[in-house]
C-alpha cells in the first residue's frame, strides 16, 4: 500500500496544485509586483518602487481602518468565543432539545454576509430610529452593530467546535475531580479549559482571521459611513482601489501590508494558543 501511494501520490497532487498555484500562489505574485508599480490594468504597469507604501503611512483612512479593525477584531474574539463556550457548556448537558438548540445555534453561519448585513441594517436602524439615529449617525453605532453582527453569525459555528472539545473531556478526570471534593468551578478551571485548549486555539484562530478579514458585512451594514469612520481594512483597500482614481497601486500595496499583518497575528497566536496546549 505504500509503494501504491508514493508511485499515485504525484497524480493525485499534480491536479490540486496546479489549481493552487493558478488561483492562489501566481495571482498573489503577480499583486506584490503591482504593488512596486503605478498602473490601471497589469498591461501598463510601471515600476515606481516604494511610493505605494510610502503613501499608506500618510493616508489617515488606512492608519484609522487599522486601529479601528484592531479594536473590533479584539471585542469580537473575545465575546464570540465567551458566549460560544458558555452556550456549548449549557448544550452539553443532559438537558431536553440540545439537538434543536445547536441546530438553531448554527443556522446563521449558513446565511450569506451580504444579505446578514443588509438584514441587521433593517432590523438596528428600526431600533435606532426610536431615539432618532442610525448606524451611520457615528462610527460607535457601526462598531457595535457590527459586534452584534459578527457575534450573532460566528457563535453558532464556535460552539459546535466547543461542544466537540467538551464531550472528550475524559469522564474520568470530572469524576475524580467530583471525588476530591472539587467544585464546579474548580473543574472549569483546572480540567475542562486545559482539556479544551485546542479547540480554543481554533476558535481563536477563526474568529481573530474573520474578523480582521471582514468585508461583507462591513459594505453592507454602514459602507464605511459616515466619512469612512466606520471603515474596516477590507473595505478600506477595496475603496482605495475601485473608488480613487491613481491609486490602485497603493490599494494593491495596502493589500499586501494587510496580508503580511494578518499572517503574522494569526501565527503568533496559533503558536502562543498552542504552547499552552503543551504545557497542559
Amino acid at each position: 500500500m505504500d509503494k501504491a501511494i508514493k508511485r499515485y501520490f504525484p497524480i493525485f497532487v499534480l491536479p490540486t496544485l496546479l489549481a493552487f498555484t493558478m488561483g492562489f500562489i501566481a495571482p498573489f505574485l503577480v499583486g506584490v509586483w503591482l504593488s512596486f508599480c503605478k498602473f490601471t490594468t497589469i498591461n501598463d504597469a510601471t515600476f515606481i518602487g516604494f511610493s505605494n507604501y510610502t503613501k499608506i503611512l500618510t493616508d489617515g483612512t488606512f492608519v484609522h481602518a487599522l486601529w479601528y479593525t484592531s479594536l473590533f477584531t479584539i471585542v469580537s474574539v473575545i465575546f464570540i468565543n465567551f458566549f460560544a463556550f458558555a452556550i456549548a457548556l449549557l448544550l452539553t448537558r443532559k438537558i431536553k432539545g440540545t439537538n434543536l438548540f445547536r441546530t438553531v445555534f448554527f443556522m446563521p453561519n449558513l446565511i450569506g454576509g451580504i444579505i446578514l448585513g443588509y438584514v441587521w441594517s433593517l432590523l438596528l436602524n428600526g431600533i435606532l430610529l426610536q431615539v432618532e439615529r442610525t448606524l451611520t449617525y457615528s462610527s460607535v453605532y457601526g462598531f457595535w452593530g457590527l459586534v452584534i453582527l459578527m457575534c450573532w453569525q460566528q457563535i453558532g459555528y464556535m460552539m459546535i467546535i466547543y461542544i466537540a472539545g467538551i464531550q472528550n473531556v475524559p469522564g474520568d478526570l470530572v469524576e475524580a475531580a467530583k471525588i476530591d471534593g472539587a467544585t464546579n468551578w474548580q473543574i472549569l478551571k483546572n480540567v475542562t479549559l486545559p482539556m479544551v485548549m485546542p479547540s480554543i486555539t481554533i476558535c481563536t484562530f477563526l474568529t481573530l482571521t474573520n474578523s480582521f478579514k471582514l468585508f461583507d458585512q462591513n459594505l453592507a451594514l454602514t459602507n464605511g459611513e459616515p466619512s469612512n469612520m466606520s471603515e474596516l481594512l477590507a473595505l478600506n483597500i477595496f475603496s482605495t482601489f475601485y473608488g480613487r482614481a491613481g491609486w490602485e497601486g497603493v490599494g494593491q500595496a495596502k493589500a499586501v501590508v494587510f496580508f503580511i499583518l494578518v499572517g503574522i497575528i494569526a501565527v503568533t497566536q496559533n503558536v502562543l494558543t498552542r504552547r499552552k496546549e503543551i504545557e497542559q
